[in-house]
């Protein structure tokens, strides 16, 4: 579907008017919890927004938030996180750390079990870590395992997948050797791209491993039912070694990419959990709702991707750096998201022991930026005479396109650059980013993978298979390497810190806003914690009576 936006920002007040919606939800007026206020419902079944269809469920093919959350639930990572974020043991119960640490020795809880009733045993983690990291698996994230010892080598072609540093011990130990120190190892372990692998299911199923009846998991939910743009169905794992303490008996996921539709499905109580907000009705729901809304700080960067593979952004940066000065996001944060998000002038979000670094214009007013964004803009070739016509990619998302229609009317105020807005399903959205052929301007989005700045570093280096923008910078990545090699946590902060300013100074991105988490959570959700990380596991929850 195309837009076209050639009007100023004045047209802004259309696309940020309300809902003019007056009247509360009936659910406000529901008594929770019975009498006692902690009584539990008789039928304990979750219902969740999930954003878009996930492409697969294979959790090392997989890519995206929406898939992340329920193969959260489908599987457990050698560690996990608890409902506050904070990082706690899972499918291993305990675990050490050699002194130079380059050894990491994990014990496998005993009664762990897969989904079919199979013991879950160390061999099935060296399996699914080689699985991942074999160029034959086509993972997107073979990148995040460099870590451990000789996977950068096999992801190349240049080892095989047997010399990955897994080592299964016994049945319940399991070796990981790391090629340097990595202080965020330990968080990485509860992403997909480590999630054990039922090896004989995978192998019997092949393509089709990850479908009702094939997958086999070993996480708290099993997979009973996925209905393409309908919804997804888990039901409660019985073999699951912590089954006694889990609540929910099944937790339905529904691909909702249009957040108006997902808030009036929530207010007609079909939900209970949103994924996220329309953004033109947050004042609504503040006055409204606001003891079910929940906005939280959330470890990611909301950018746009410039494809410096092509035309017009190939060799010329001087136009990539006079779009990122063009874009006003105190407008944007302030007016049209309007959830507390964070002005982006650089890629990492805050995050502890790490300085951010911001972009070269960021030091000057927004008028100042739009002067200097001019000058740049002339100097890149353009003008009047000669104006910029731009595709800019979103995937189906009206809160996508809110932010596109706006930053589209910033440009043609501040440069008169004409830009068509493309939209595509979100599958379709992926793999049109990952060719580069067809790529101007996208929207992108990347949430941290683990509490630390190299999971956002990592994301720009000239092998990473999810780099779309095609960013290729020597230096960038001789301070990457040096960083993922130094033991010094002072020394590594400054490298990745250096890595942001070329990073920066050379503009394939630019950043528009820090994230929060903003969503709908009904008061008989219990067990629910806001986190940075925002990592929730239905184990955890249970349903209140109402």
């Amino acid at each position: 579907m195309w837009h076209r936006m050639t009007g100023t920002l004045g047209c802004l007040g259309l696309v940020l008017a309300g809902c003019g919606q007056d009247d509360a939800t009936s659910t406000r007026a529901i008594a929770v919890g019975g009498v006692s206020g902690t009584e539990r419902a008789a039928a304990q079944v979750l219902h969740k927004g999930n954003g878009a269809e996930p492409q697969t469920l294979d959790p090392h093919k997989s890519e995206g938030v929406p898939a992340s959350n329920i193969l959260r639930d489908l599987f457990e990572g050698l560690t996990i996180a608890a409902p506050n974020g904070d990082l706690m043991p899972g499918a291993a119960e305990a675990w050490e750390i050699s002194a130079d640490g380059l050894v990491y020795t994990f014990k496998l809880r005993a009664e762990a079990r897969w989904s079919n009733g199979d013991p879950v045993t160390a061999a099935d983690f060296a399996y699914g870590l080689r699985r991942s990291v074999d160029p034959k698996t086509l993972s997107r994230y073979t990148a995040i395992l460099k870590p451990i010892a000789n996977a950068e080598a096999i992801a190349n072609g240049a080892l095989p997948v047997s010399a990955l540093g897994v080592q299964a011990v016994d049945a319940h130990t399991l070796e990981i050797r790391l090629a340097s120190p990595a202080p965020y190892f330990l968080g990485l372990l509860n992403h997909s791209a480590t999630y054990p692998v039922h090896r004989p299911s995978a192998e019997q199923h092949g393509d089709r491993y990850a479908r009702p009846g094939n997958l086999v998991g070993n996480g708290a939910y099993r997979l009973a039912e996925w209905t393409v743009q309908s919804h997804i169905k888990l039901v409660r794992n019985a073999h699951y070694w912590d089954d006694a303490d889990t609540t929910i008996d099944e937790v339905y996921y529904y691909p909702l990419e249009n957040q108006a539709a997902e808030l009036k499905r929530y207010r007609a109580d079909e939900l209970d959990f949103t994924y996220e907000l329309p953004y033109k009705q947050l004042t609504w729901i503040r006055e409204n709702l606001s003891d079910e809304l929940v906005l939280a700080p959330y470890l990611g960067s909301y950018y746009y991707g410039l494809n410096t593979t092509q035309p017009p952004f190939k060799d010329n940066l001087k136009l990539r750096q006079a779009l990122a000065l063009a874009v006003d996001r105190n407008i944007i944060t302030q007016q049209v998201t309007g959830a507390g998000e964070i002005p982006a002038y650089g890629w990492v979000p805050p995050v502890n022991n790490y300085q951010g670094q911001r972009m070269p214009g960021a030091e000057l007013s927004q008028a100042e930026r739009e002067v200097r964004a001019k000058q740049l803009y002339a100097e890149a070739g353009y003008g009047p005479e000669n104006p910029l016509t731009l595709e800019f990619l979103y995937n189906t998302h009206q809160n996508h396109k809110s932010i596109g229609v706006a930053v589209a009317s910033m440009w043609k105020n501040v440069l008169g650059v004409e830009t068509r807005l493309i939209n595509q399903e979100w599958k379709v959205f992926l793999e049109t980013r990952r060719k580069k052929a067809d790529t101007q301007v996208f929207r992108g989005g990347w949430i941290g993978d683990y509490k630390d700045a190299f999971t956002f570093a990592e994301l720009f280096h000239s092998e990473n298979a999810q780099n779309d923008p095609g960013y290729a910078n020597l230096e960038y990545d001789r301070l990457l390497e040096a960083a993922a090699q130094e033991r010094d946590l002072a020394r590594r902060a400054q490298l990745l810190q250096g890595a942001e300013a070329v990073l920066l100074a050379d503009q394939p991105l630019i950043p528009i806003y820090f994230y929060v988490t903003k969503r709908l959570v009904k008061r008989w959700v219990g067990g629910f914690q806001p986190n940075i990380m925002d990592h929730h596991y239905t184990k955890n929850m249970f349903i209140l009576a109402h």
